[in-house]
């Protein structure tokens, strides 16, 4: 079975992300991990004012995730998450194939213009050789 790329953001415990947030990310990361996964992309999205209260909560830490994962194994990362003391609430997407470079670039933090830069290089590299 082939692997997807997926897009998961999770809504942490502010308070529990405050106290860890090292340990708390590698908890996410390691779901994925666990189940043959690879990490593309996890970073902090934003921590703001939830529209409603979760479990009494009225903040949360968004966290967002780009993982390659076997289909199969994605109900086990989703259970794994629901399993999760840190975690609040969580979305996965399938990511289209024809979007995944794109996304996981801008989740990184970089803008097309460094991408094209990147291209231009690699390309007078490969025809200097």
């Amino acid at each position: 079975m082939a692997a997807n790329v997926y897009e998961c953001m999770f809504i942490l415990d502010t308070n529990r992300y405050a106290r860890d947030p090292h340990g708390v990310q590698e908890s996410i990361d390691n779901a994925a991990i666990s189940l043959g996964g690879e990490i593309q992309v996890s970073r902090l999205w934003s921590e703001q004012k939830l529209a409603y209260p979760i479990n009494g909560h009225r903040k949360g830490t968004y966290w967002l995730t780009y993982f390659r994962l076997e289909g199969t194994k994605l109900s086990e990362f989703e259970r794994a998450i629901q399993l999760n003391d840190n975690v609040m609430r969580s979305l996965t997407l399938k990511i289209d194939p024809r979007l995944v470079d794109h996304l996981i670039a801008h989740a990184k933090g970089e803008t097309p213009e460094e991408e094209a830069e990147d291209t231009a290089e690699a390309t007078k590299e490969v025809v200097a050789k």
